[in-house]
């Protein structure tokens, strides 16, 4: 049971909330230059005949008011939509002109494509002489060049010239001397970069652009250090069958 003091000058319906005590003690109030007085009451008593209501009381009548509101969709609610970030014209033409400007500075080749980057959303910009197939692989063919396409086993020899976004290169074997040779089939090509010489002819020449799904692992072990489109020039030198040869306890693969 609780109890608290009142002093007996104060009217009934007062109730000095600031002198009220949790636990089962009796309470007090005092005032200069009188004498202390006592008075005990039994709350529930009090607040049935005298009408009062507790302070307390009062202020948790009131949040549970303001949560009934809430919770029952009286007050209007923010629009998720205001959150998402609208895509505005005038950035776009921004960005593509960005890109422009650091391709020219990277001496990128010419009708080389435009990549609009705002965070993870990228937006190739080609000319009409670029194909796009279903996979997401872009590319345009400069010379097709004769003879048979390359299938699995076979071996290719190409050169070829890598750039990323910005139009700067990354990759050459014309720099380091000498073509590239790999077996079609072994996934020793970066997935996108196999699709697009798989129907090449040799001779030809072909501009190949991969999309990052398409296109080699990224980390600390390779060159490549975010999900971005890798541009690749493709010329396509020969095609070779091959064989695998076994002797006594060694055995390899012979192209020829």
């Amino acid at each position: 049971m609780l109890w608290v003091s009142t002093p007996s000058f104060l009217p009934q319906a007062y109730f000095p909330y600031k002198y009220l005590s949790a636990c089962p003690t009796l309470g007090s109030f005092s005032s200069r230059k009188k004498p202390i007085l006592h008075c005990r009451y039994n709350l529930e008593n009090y607040r049935e005949h005298k009408g009062c209501v507790l302070p307390y009381e009062e202020n948790f009548g009131r949040r549970l008011l303001l949560f009934f509101l809430v919770s029952s969709g009286c007050f209007p609610t923010l629009s998720s939509s205001a959150k998402t970030k609208s895509k505005n014209p005038y950035d776009e033409k921004r960005l593509l002109q960005q890109n422009k400007q650091i391709q020219k500075e990277n001496n990128a080749p010419e009708d080389f494509p435009n990549f609009i980057r705002e965070g993870f959303e990228v937006k190739v910009l080609a000319s009409e002489n670029y194909i796009t197939r279903d996979s997401g692989l872009i590319y345009r063919d400069y010379e097709v060049g004769k003879g048979d396409c390359p299938k699995d086993g076979q071996q290719v020899t190409f050169h070829y010239v890598g750039y990323n976004e910005s139009g700067r290169r990354i990759d050459s074997s014309y720099m380091q001397g000498s073509p590239a040779k790999i077996r079609m089939g072994t996934k020793a090509l970066v997935p996108g970069f196999e699709e697009g010489i798989r129907d090449m002819k040799p001779g030809g020449k072909r501009r190949i652009i991969i999309p990052p799904k398409l296109g080699p692992p990224v980390g600390p072990s390779t060159f490549f250090s975010s999900k971005q489109f890798e541009v690749f020039d493709v010329e396509l030198l020969g095609i070779k069958d091959c064989e695998r040869r076994t002797i006594a306890f060694y055995s390899d693969v012979v192209c020829e």
